[in-house]
């Protein structure tokens, strides 16, 4: 999951920060930033609502980070 990474250190945002910010503990952080653990459905929802940034985004799925237009 690059993206995950690439976000937060393009925004010198510490795993720390991210962890106080969210409550998601830094391990995890770390763990879906190095692809050993893929995130749960609320920790991606967490974390597209704190970095701004759409899921399929986040997943790899592309490389544009802007949300969807809600119609």
């Amino acid at each position: 999951m690059k993206n995950i990474k690439f976000i937060r250190v393009t925004r010198d945002i510490t795993q720390l920060k991210v962890q106080m910010d969210t409550g998601i503990s830094q391990s995890t952080i770390s763990k879906y930033e190095t692809g050993e653990a893929l995130p749960t459905i609320e920790n991606l929802l967490l974390l597209s609502d704190y970095y701004d940034v759409s899921l399929d985004y986040l997943m790899d799925k592309t490389n544009i980070a802007k949300k969807y237009p809600l119609d």
